[in-house]
């Protein structure tokens, strides 16, 4: 299932209160599309890290009461009030007792004396044994107290949100032209680094405080991996050997029009960042030049980069002129 999917999909559980289960392999976005549902709603987010857990800490700690007899007092983890989501995060990693202590909680939404505020629910997320991660195989008393839902990474998903992120363009750009290289991991292999969407978002985070990154393949190659750093430091040299494009905006009915897929992602991706209503017509002149797969491509990233560029005269001639494709 992939992300929009999985939003959507959380969106309309959480309202009855049911809990979910997100299975996925490492770095996908899982922790990520919890928190965007979250704001989205509203929400407050406890993400709480079972794997750090005790049996003992979900129920708290013993006093002696009025009484003279034993109550207990709840961690401080745990919420008393509100609206939010409760996220057990890498739940399978934790201990079979930790799982164990989760039951009531899930179903019943109690521990002991404690209870579960209405306002809240409760999300999971955890990666598949077959990843070799560190996994615990869950009970199935637990297991089917969840609905469970695939993470499944999404090309045009990710790049959506890697735009609306303002992740490097070059990033964008690559995984566009290289779309295998967004999740390439392989459990049977010992790669320490490999292309994942969070190793593409650290790469994007590098390239903003050093963009000279590209010669330094070393640190590419312990973030991606060797073979995706060396297509990346490849694709990255062609990046910046761009036309400028405030020349091409200028003359966009004679601009050269690039014969190489690698450069057309690039210029496509660069030149959408620099999208507004004010040059909708000049980016919509080179746009109807380029073959159709691009001329979308560069449109449908305009419209991520400035939503207002749609009321334009310029794109409703464009969307109009395209209509089949689009369709």
């Amino acid at each position: 299932m992939k992300p929009s999917r999985i939003k959507e999909t959380l969106n309309r559980l959480l309202k009855i209160n049911q809990p979910v289960f997100i299975w996925g392999a490492p770095g996908v976005g899982k922790s990520q599309v919890v928190a965007q549902v979250a704001e989205g709603q509203g929400y407050e987010l406890r993400d709480i890290r079972a794997v750090l857990l005790d049996p003992v800490d979900l129920r708290g700690l013993p006093y002696i009461d009025d009484t003279g007899r034993a109550s207990w007092c709840p961690p401080d983890f745990l919420p008393v009030e509100g609206r939010g989501i409760l996220f057990l995060d890498e739940l399978n990693a934790a201990p079979p007792l930790v799982q164990a202590a989760c039951y009531q909680l899930v179903l019943d939404r109690r521990l002991g004396n404690y209870r579960l505020p209405d306002g809240w629910c409760i999300v999971a997320a955890g990666n598949r044994e077959t990843d070799r991660a560190v996994t615990h195989r869950m009970p199935s008393a637990l297991a089917n107290r969840f609905v469970h839902l695939n993470f499944q990474v999404d090309l045009e998903d990710w790049c959506a949100w890697a735009a609306e992120s303002r992740m490097a363009p070059e990033v964008i750009a690559f995984i566009r032209f290289r779309p295998n290289l967004l999740h390439a991991f392989d459990p049977l292999k010992e790669e320490k680094a490999f292309p994942t969407p969070r190793s593409w978002e650290f790469v994007s985070g590098i390239l903003s405080f050093d963009s000279s990154v590209s010669a330094d393949y070393e640190l590419l190659s312990g973030t991606v991996g060797e073979g995706a750093a060396a297509e990346f430091a490849g694709f990255q040299r062609l990046f910046h050997e761009l036309p400028d494009l405030d020349a091409l905006l200028i003359r966009p009915e004679t601009a050269e029009i690039p014969d190489d897929p690698a450069i057309l992602y690039a210029v496509c991706e660069a030149l959408a960042g620099k999208a507004a209503p004010h040059n909708m017509s000049q980016m919509v002149t080179y746009a109807k030049r380029l073959p159709p797969e691009f001329s979308v491509l560069l449109v449908r990233d305009a419209i991520k980069a400035d939503r207002e560029v749609v009321h334009t005269e310029a794109f409703n001639e464009w969307a109009t002129a395209y209509s089949d494709v689009l369709l």
